[in-house]
């Protein structure tokens, strides 16, 4: 359901075949439940991820301990290639939002693929680029959108990538809070319930618990602008 043409496209999903095949020789498998961490932010790690299946979300911690969600990303998503350029220590955490498989390929095995296949060299770098862009978007947010706003933009993101059709709309599959959703738009859970309650009030939204449902998917774009 994703029609946002702006979506940085995932590593994995670009790959052929054949390269993906390979890249599975150089890594080995892994299952792992909801709620593991994958990395923690600040420190050192010689491994890069292949999501394979499940969803992930990369997160921050604030001075004052607060998460502050950064993406969530699902089957196909590279995670920790930074590391494996710059050496440096992790600039994020990464969990598991639900069961996942993931494939752990070491830095040097996965510099290994890389050279092995030049032009997945150039995929990674459209991706970082692609990254690179949606950061920038997503920081104007904070400064052209209210919370209303925002909180919108996120719920039709979620809708467009993790949702199937409900008797009536859209039921969003991804199990996410509103502690969560609230340190993804940069705003407190005060603010978010407000925002939750004007969208159900308006008809456009049905919540329950850890639940979204979108009823109305053209209202709340219309809102998330």
């Amino acid at each position: 359901m994703d029609h946002d043409p702006t979506r940085v496209p995932e590593f994995g999903a670009e790959l052929t075949e054949h390269e993906r095949a390979d890249l599975s020789r150089y890594g080995h498998r892994r299952t792992l439940p909801t709620g593991t961490p994958l990395f923690l932010e600040g420190t050192r790690s010689d491994t890069v991820v292949l999501v394979i299946s499940g969803r992930v979300k990369v997160f921050t911690s604030a001075a004052d301990g607060t998460e502050v969600v950064l993406a969530v990303r699902g089957p196909g998503a590279l995670l920790g290639e930074l590391t494996v350029i710059d050496e440096q220590p992790r600039s994020a955490s990464v969990q598991s939002m639900e069961p996942v498989e993931i494939l752990n390929v070491g830095s040097r095995e996965f510099t290994a693929f890389l050279h092995a296949h030049p032009r997945t060299m150039w995929l990674l770098l459209r991706i970082l680029a692609g990254r690179l862009r949606e950061a920038d978007r997503t920081r104007a947010e904070f400064g052209v959108y209210d919370t209303l706003s925002r909180v919108a933009r996120r719920l039709v993101e979620l809708a467009e990538r993790f949702g199937e059709p409900a008797e009536p709309g859209i039921r969003i599959t991804l199990a996410f809070t509103q502690e969560e959703l609230a340190g993804w738009v940069g705003a407190s859970r005060e603010a978010v319930a407000h925002a939750l309650r004007t969208l159900r009030a308006h008809g456009c939204l049905r919540t329950q618990r850890r639940t979204f449902t979108v009823l109305d998917i053209e209202d709340l774009r219309r809102r998330a602008h």
